[in-house]
């Protein structure tokens, strides 16, 4: 490799060969800035992918391949930019490559972040994540959220339950996301993504519009304001499938979060509305596997049964774990038995697991009496 690009040519050649890289290397992300070596996040650790420094022009170079008009105007305006790329996915093709992208400004220098988005569609199984969340697929209306920090795999979740309606049911599917992340080929249902800049400026315009266009399920990318959410809850209440994102570490937090986005005197309805809909909160975060081969992740799961609405409705939030806990025979789990059970199955090392346990003694406990008492589901 050249220790430094001759012209802007050159360095969007480099750019595009490191994206059709990232699925070789195993690498979920790729790093550039101007003034830093490209990097590679590989099993969530950041390692050197390029022998250069990516100049200010070489930067330049890249962006201006990326950025359409709307989307140079909104780095202008706000400082950052979301898209999708799709190599090789000209006239309709469904081997090529897809990426999110993130280009944005940091010390007034241009850097960006692309994540290769899987080409096909993995099984609930192939992700290490419990069967039961297939239930999931097949309610007839409700909320499901997935919670977690950026990263740990909310997008590829939601992707894999999409897709299992997608195969499964004749359904409408509306998807609305910043950007649009995975298509979905209409197989037996029909599928309709809206991408935010492009088809529609926000999510709450495009989640009211979605009442109109008959959908039986609606993807929304992220619960970002108040006024989605209450659309939301409206749409879960009208007989529609509601699937979408928080930014939450854990289930039991994700209802208190969505329910005090909310304003004060809003907030005992939003408590009862909520408690009414949510069918599901799903928490991830990904872990290095034992043997170096990427990342598996620990999941806890909220069901909305009679005693976890009770629960919201009341205020009760301190007692949801307890609820979750006990509920393995209803498809839930807590952190604790996920991580034990990815222990049992040498997945993942006790030494990274015990630390993230809430409670480690009852993980050990988890850990050396499987199949006894509160069981860790998978």
């Amino acid at each position: 490799m050249p220790s430094e690009h001759d012209n802007a040519q050159d360095a969007l050649a480099d750019f595009l060969r490191l994206m059709r890289a990232l699925p070789v290397t195993h690498a979920s992300d790729l790093h550039l800035a101007s003034g830093r070596r490209a990097h590679w996040r590989v099993a969530g650790e950041l390692v050197s992918a390029d022998e250069h420094s990516w100049s200010d022009a070489d930067m330049q170079a890249v962006a201006d391949y990326l950025l359409d008009p709307m989307h140079r105007k909104l780095l202008e305006e706000t400082g950052g930019a979301d898209l999708g790329l799709g190599l090789g996915l000209e006239d309709g093709a469904d081997n090529g490559l897809r990426y999110r992208i993130n280009v944005f400004r940091s010390l007034g220098r241009l850097a960006l972040v692309a994540r290769h988005l899987p080409e096909r569609f993995a099984s609930l199984e192939e992700l290490f994540l419990p069967g039961h969340l297939k239930e999931l697929a097949y309610l007839p209306s409700g909320l499901v959220l997935i919670t977690g920090v950026t990263g740990s795999g909310k997008s590829t979740t939601l992707a894999t339950l999409i897709h299992e309606i997608n195969a499964n049911m004749a359904r409408h599917i509306l998807t609305i996301e910043d950007p649009v992340e995975f298509v979905h080929r209409p197989i037996k249902s029909l599928v309709s993504h809206r991408e935010l800049g492009t088809d529609t400026p926000d999510f709450a315009l495009a989640l009211r519009a979605a009442m109109r266009e008959d959908p039986d399920v609606i993807l929304v990318g992220e619960m970002r304001d108040t006024e989605t959410m209450r659309t939301a809850l409206t749409a879960a209440e009208t007989g529609h499938l509601v699937f979408s994102t928080l930014h939450t570490a854990d289930a039991v937090s994700a209802s208190e979060r969505f329910i005090g986005a909310f304003p004060g005197e809003e907030q005992e309805l939003a408590r009862h509305r909520f408690s009414l809909v949510m069918k599901a909160v799903v928490a991830q975060q990904l872990l290095p596997r034992a043997d170096g081969k990427g990342r598996v992740p620990a999941v806890e799961v909220l069901r909305g049964t009679p005693a976890v609405m009770n629960l919201i409705v009341s205020g009760r939030s301190a007692q949801l774990y307890s609820a979750i806990e006990s509920g393995a025979n209803l498809g839930m789990q807590t952190y604790d038995q996920s991580l034990a059970h990815l222990t049992r199955q040498n997945l993942i090392s006790i030494t990274l697991a015990r630390p993230l346990a809430r409670n480690p003694d009852g993980f050990d406990w988890l850990v050396k009496n499987a199949g006894q008492g509160q069981k860790a589901k998978a």
